[in-house]
């Protein structure tokens, strides 16, 4: 177990609680009023914790959510000598040392597979990195290639044992070169502009993933002297220039389009007026594009989607995931969840990760119509009642899937493993309730 601590203020990390939240079904009532705000993107705040390796000086970061992956990447970031001030809620002074430690945590890498993100600028500034296999949810195979085959082009020798990765580059420097991604992963993409940028010479990445978090930084890190062109489409190169100087600027953590297709899809399924504030629509079209030809009607601007309840029934539609702009991988499992309510059969094609259609057995113990092909496909057909049911979050969407399950469902629900739903979203218990939700958290 490590301990984050902020002006004398402890958080602990690594420890994995068994904390369940007691659900109160609403039997298919859309009746859920209020407004609901989505908070700092989860994805994105690691990726800050991360390039604040890149900086000379403080970087301040703000709207971080208050999850338990950004915890662990702080106590990750506090074993390696980083030094991290909580200024204010959701605010954080990041200071890293003279001499940055090169060995991440085996505990606290196992439990977070985003903790890949901080081996490229660990590797680019001290010159080695040794981890573990990252950890995390268990949504099927994950491979590190991506990282690992980048490194080597890079000049890196990469040693594998049982216990480890141990990289080295090559007299302690990594170079520029080209880098043809065989999936365009947004992590793999983020993770190399990092150490790119305190590489020698240029990189470019090519086939690099499209999603609007990496041009968000990108444009932040420009501002404080990286040298990042074409963030935002498939041909990123960056000229390594050294380390980056915030000079006072704060990187402010864009909000979480995850969490706000979540909650979308709860007010769909539940609301009869919910203001979903604080969220780029513009982020979220695929869904926002699937929910409409269902039959969902919302009001949209800039900042926030209002969904009205009416009376109007849903009608199925084909869900086939990509990566950004296509349907989000995150946002499948609510997603199914919405389509047990709507009538016909849906057919769900999950093209990132095998096995992620596993949760969807926990559902048809509810009563949803749902049956599996193969590791990838599903087909669901609908309405089906759902009924209460005692179920265990396998992941962090799933979970978050099973809560808007126990929401719709007639009677009461149990989900165990609130820990993983809260790895990716702040208090959804109090902001729950806040919109009529009848939801307790019970710590065992």
């Amino acid at each position: 177990m490590f301990v984050a601590e902020f002006e004398g203020e402890m958080y602990t990390s690594g420890i994995m609680h068994k904390d369940k939240f007691v659900v109160k079904g609403l039997d298919g009532s859309r009746s859920l009023k209020g407004r609901i705000s989505v908070s700092g993107a989860k994805n994105a705040a690691l990726q800050a914790f991360a390039f604040s390796l890149l900086f000379r000086d403080t970087l301040r970061i703000e709207n971080v959510p208050d999850i338990e992956d950004t915890k662990l990447i702080i106590a990750l970031l506090q074993s390696l000598k980083v030094r991290i001030d909580r200024i204010a809620d959701h605010t954080f002074d990041v200071t890293p040392p003279n001499k940055l430690g090169s060995e991440m945590s085996h505990e606290l890498s196992r439990r977070m597979r985003a903790s890949v993100v901080l081996t490229g600028p660990i590797l680019a500034r001290t010159g080695r990195v040794i981890f573990p296999h990252p950890g995390g949810c268990v949504i099927g195979n994950r491979p590190i290639d991506v990282f690992l085959n980048a490194y080597k082009k890079m000049g890196a020798n990469c040693k594998e044992s049982a216990e480890n990765y141990n990289i080295k580059a090559y007299n302690s420097k990594l170079s520029g070169t080209d880098i043809f991604l065989r999936v365009p992963s947004v992590t793999g993409t983020q993770t190399i502009m990092m150490a790119a940028i305190l590489a020698k010479g240029k990189t470019v990445i090519k086939n690099a993933a499209l999603e609007p978090e990496t041009e968000h930084f990108a444009n932040f890190l420009n501002d404080c002297g990286a040298k990042i062109s074409g963030a935002g489409t498939s041909g990123i190169t960056i000229i390594g220039d050294g380390l980056l100087i915030a000079d006072g600027k704060s990187y402010v953590v864009p909000p979480d389009r995850v969490e706000a297709g979540s909650f979308l899809i709860l007010a769909a399924l539940a609301g009869k007026d919910v203001l979903i504030e604080n969220c780029d629509p513009s982020h979220i079209e695929a869904l926002t594009e699937s929910l409409k030809d269902s039959g969902v009607n919302m009001e949209i601007k800039q900042g926030s989607i209002r969904i009205k309840s009416t009376d109007k029934i849903y009608k199925a539609v084909e869900i086939k995931t990509h990566e950004y702009p296509g349907f989000p991988t995150d946002l499948q499992a609510p997603m199914v969840v919405f389509l047990t309510q709507a009538v016909g059969e849906s057919l769900v094609f999950e093209t990132i990760f095998e096995g992620r259609l596993n949760y969807t057995e926990q559902l048809t113990r509810m009563g949803a119509d749902i049956k599996m092909w193969d590791t990838h496909r599903v087909t669901t057909k609908g309405p089906t009642k759902l009924h209460g049911k005692e179920l265990e979050s396998p992941d962090i969407r799933a979970g978050l899937a099973f809560l808007l399950a126990g929401i719709i469902a007639k009677g009461e629900s149990v989900i165990h493993n609130a820990y993983y739903i809260d790895r990716g979203y702040e208090n959804i218990e109090k902001r729950l309730l806040a919109l009529g939700v009848q939801i307790q958290r019970i710590t065992e």
